[in-house]
């Protein structure tokens, strides 16, 4: 009967004590990311995240943020962002037609600005994601994204 008390105990404890440290690990981290380059205060702006490069190859991020531009001061803008610890790719979309999509030339040439976390982009190739990738681990994390314009 002890035996079985103890093992009971030891199982209650030790389901406790991983869902403590699942939700240790899935805490949210608060972050800026400073943009600069906007060249208008209209539409908004859309920050993609992607958690590998499967999902930024294929266009389907991990989650969305839109802001819109209240805050623009000559042309750069400061957001406060909140994703759980771990390896992001941040890309932008100055979204000035507010239509949620980048809109292209009919050689597909982007119309409206855009960037990558931590990365200017100067020829015409699209980066990687190991190019942009960024750790966010604390709240001291500051990301750079400088608007590029076609």
């Amino acid at each position: 009967m002890r035996t079985r008390n103890f093992f009971n105990i030891s199982l209650v404890f030790g389901l406790l004590f991983s869902l403590f440290s699942l939700n240790a690990q899935a805490q949210s981290t608060q972050f800026t990311v400073n943009v600069s380059g906007i060249k208008s205060a209209k539409g908004q702006i859309i920050l993609n995240v992607f958690k590998n490069s499967d999902g930024y190859e294929n266009e389907k991020p991990y989650k969305i943020f839109k802001y819109d531009k209240k805050a623009l001061v000559n042309g750069t803008l400061s957001i406060k962002c909140t994703l759980e610890a771990g390896v992001y790719g941040i890309t932008l979309l100055d979204d000035e037609n507010t239509n949620d999509k980048l809109d292209k030339s009919f050689i597909g040439i982007p119309k409206e600005g855009f960037g990558f976390s931590n990365f200017f982009m100067e020829k015409l190739k699209k980066p990687d994601f190991d190019d942009f990738k960024v750790q966010i681990k604390n709240e001291n994390i500051k990301i750079d994204i400088k608007v590029k314009y076609m």
